[in-house]
């Protein structure tokens, strides 16, 4: 989602008002946007995450997710019955059931978690998926992949 068209309406209508008020306050209202573009992109961010996790309270079990890419959000969506698994080779497609699992995380490790998710650009459910697909296929010490994991240790 291109959030530039939002942001070039606010600029316009904040300069339209400015203009009515004079050559001096149309001059610091325009040094001014400039200045706040980087504050009202982060805003309009926490607005879509805030409306996207709303609508996964109404769509449970599905979700809304926002996910940046690059400096615009992407949502993505699980409808009730989507599989959220690494996708599996064309050739050998994983025909497995999902199961649902509650996992209770300290907050600031849930933090940790989505951060690197993030960085991934992956759900924190895809992210988890993974992690757990990576060890069980590694076979490497749980607490030391998820530890590395989190940190961003190679």
């Amino acid at each position: 989602m291109d959030l530039t068209p939002y942001l070039d309406t606010l600029r316009c209508e904040l300069a339209t008002a400015a203009r009515a008020a004079g050559e001096d306050a149309e001059a610091c209202t325009g040094r001014l946007l400039a200045a706040l573009e980087p504050a009202t992109r982060l805003t309009l961010l926490r607005l879509l995450s805030d409306a996207a996790g709303e609508i996964s309270r109404d769509l449970a079990p599905g979700t809304v997710g926002v996910f940046l890419h690059g400096t615009e959000p992407r949502f993505a969506v699980t409808r009730p019955g989507d599989q959220d698994l690494p996708p599996a080779p064309p050739r050998d497609p994983d025909p497995r059931p999902v199961s649902r699992v509650s996992l209770r995380l300290p907050e600031p490790l849930k933090t940790r978690a989505e951060q690197a998710a993030a960085r991934e650009g992956r759900s924190l459910n895809a992210w988890l998926v993974r992690l757990t697909s990576t060890h069980l296929e590694r076979s490497a010490p749980a607490a030391a992949l998820i530890r590395s994991t989190v940190q961003g240790e190679p």
